[in-house]
């Protein structure tokens, strides 16, 4: 696989708004060991191997746990992940999946049980930012580097 377009030269108006929503999201009160989980989570619904890439090596270089980020995609059944981070995870897919059912009752008593409504709203915009990264990512064929 090569690049197919490197829309952020191709367009630097684009590159700068999708900067802009991460430093809102940088900004937020979602801890960064959360927010990387639902980064990596999102990443691999979407297939974004770039991201998966990027966002894996800075998990590790920040402490998280290896084992946790080889377990993500199996979340459910996993109890490496409390409460808050099940919620996180589950708003994140159903948001990310949308075109297969809106999010059901228990995500939104998840959410209500584990963030306030300031929290609700960053981790959203967190989630549609990923998402953004993502349909660049995967549409523009971004490569991810070789790593020793």
């Amino acid at each position: 696989m090569h690049t197919q377009l490197n829309w952020m030269d191709a367009q630097p108006a684009a590159a700068k708004a999708m900067m802009a929503l991460e430093g809102a999201v940088l900004k937020g009160a979602i801890e960064k060991p959360l927010a990387e989980l639902v980064r990596m989570r999102v990443s691999q619904m979407n297939g974004c191997a770039f991201c998966m890439d990027m966002h894996s090596h800075d998990m590790i270089k920040a402490g998280e746990n290896p084992q946790r980020i080889f377990v993500l995609s199996g979340w459910r059944d996993s109890p490496v992940f409390s409460g808050r981070e099940r919620a996180a995870l589950a708003w994140a897919e159903a948001m990310t999946s949308l075109a297969s059912g809106h999010p059901d009752a228990a995500a939104h008593e998840a959410l209500d049980a584990h963030f306030t409504d300031a929290e609700k709203v960053e981790l959203t915009l967190l989630i549609v930012t990923i998402n953004g990264w993502n349909r660049f990512g995967v549409g523009f064929g971004m490569v991810h580097p070789l790593r020793n």
